[in-house]
């Protein structure tokens, strides 16, 4: 019984998170056509990539404490009911004001992804949690979702219509994940918020945790948004091509995540590190190619390795933090959520000054470089050596 209002869960928490980063997502599939029709500059329509990043990370900390606090059943529902608000705001959007305003909004949608690990997480012990967490993460998929759908449902209904429908499909699941979801039993009593807050000063590993996913699905966030762009202006793609062939690096990254989570596992969330790092940070010099091959073959290098990376970094998290999961996820969260938000920015500012791209891919390089061999010295040179349990060894 146990395990099936365990799968039950999962399965809700799942398309809950798959709908919300659907909604998180759609605006990167038309800011092209965005700039077009409103004449906006190269820096402008950067930020209006970015922008819902931008609330979706930062508060992503403050809604897994209360997830953690209040269950994240309440949670969920109301966030999936207030993200259709900003939805609808955007079909009604008539200038690049409107547009920020509501993308800011439509950013609470990012925040869904420390809600629902600390909802799904309990659900589950910890040898099954790496697993569990990576079938959750799958939920990305709504990235794909809105940058294939938004583009085809744009030119059956135009871009309006279809941001109404998607804000629908998000009350209308908020509506059933409240009647139909209920949060585990546990023993444990709600933490105070300063006992929430304490966790991040007493346990430095939370802030490197931070940096490895700020490096991994800050990638995956800021390519699946940034790529539709990129593909139109340097290989001269039609919208909806774009949209498919970033639906495609969606989709791989996404599903390499429960595989990450799996891995974990069974050969431990630090070991997969090891190689995600080294692999992303080769491979993501091939989006310095203006050719479609090299750059096709780094894109979906970077994805897939990104994708192990995202899942084994959430293997760790509630391995060391089992039971601060919620705010733990919120820091880490919000540092990926901040991962995918200044890249672009980077990129546009990158354009603008050297008149190529470049410079900012290998930035990502670099930072792969500094979390391999940070990597290598906290969790494999160090723990090696110490054999003690994870929660309590870092404490100072």
């Amino acid at each position: 019984m146990r395990q099936r209002e365990a799968n039950k869960a999962l399965a809700l928490s799942t398309l809950a998170f798959a709908i919300a980063f659907a909604l998180w997502g759609m605006i990167a599939p038309m800011a092209k056509t965005f700039q077009t029709e409103l004449g906006l500059s190269e820096g402008q329509v950067w930020v209006l990539i970015a922008i819902p990043v931008i609330l979706g990370s930062v508060l992503r900390l403050p809604m897994g404490m209360l997830a953690d606090r209040y269950g994240g059943r309440v949670v969920f529902g109301l966030l999936l009911l207030f993200i259709g608000l900003p939805a609808a705001m955007l079909s009604f959007a008539q200038s690049y004001r409107d547009l920020l305003i509501g993308g800011l909004l439509l950013g609470m949608a990012g925040t869904s992804f420390s809600v629902g690990v600390a909802f799904a997480s309990k659900w589950f012990p910890p040898e099954k949690q790496g697993l569990a967490l990576g079938i959750y993460g799958a939920g990305n998929i709504g990235q794909s979702v809105a940058l294939f759908g938004v583009p085809v449902l744009t030119g059956l209904m135009g871009w309006q219509a279809t941001y109404r429908v998607f804000g629908a499909v998000a009350v209308v699941w908020g509506i059933i994940f409240l009647m139909f979801s209920r949060n585990a039993a546990t023993t444990a009593q709600p933490k105070s918020l300063g006992a929430m807050l304490r966790v991040l000063y007493d346990q430095p590993l939370s802030w490197l945790l931070s940096l490895f996913y700020f490096v991994t699905f800050g990638g995956f966030v800021a390519l699946s948004i940034g790529l539709p762009k990129l593909l139109q202006e340097i290989f001269h793609l039609t919208r909806e091509d774009a949209g498919l062939r970033v639906a495609g690096f969606v989709l791989l990254a996404t599903a390499m995540r429960p595989l990450g989570g799996w891995l974990s596992d069974k050969v431990g969330g630090a070991r997969l590190l090891t190689f995600v790092f080294a692999g992303a940070g080769l491979l993501a010099l091939g989006l310095t190619f203006e050719h479609i091959v090299p750059f096709t073959i780094g894109a979906l290098g970077v994805a897939a390795w990104i994708g192990l990376g995202n899942g084994a970094v959430f293997k760790l998290v509630p391995q060391y933090f089992p039971k601060d999961t919620g705010t733990v996820t919120g820091l880490v969260g919000a540092m990926g959520g901040l991962g995918g938000f200044f890249p672009p920015l980077v990129l546009g500012f990158v354009k603008t000054h050297t008149g190529a791209y470049d410079v900012g891919f290998v930035l990502l390089t670099v930072f792969c470089v500094v979390c391999l061999m940070a990597n290598q010295w906290v969790f494999l040179r160090r723990r090696e050596g110490l054999h003690l349990d994870p929660v309590v060894q870092m404490r100072p």
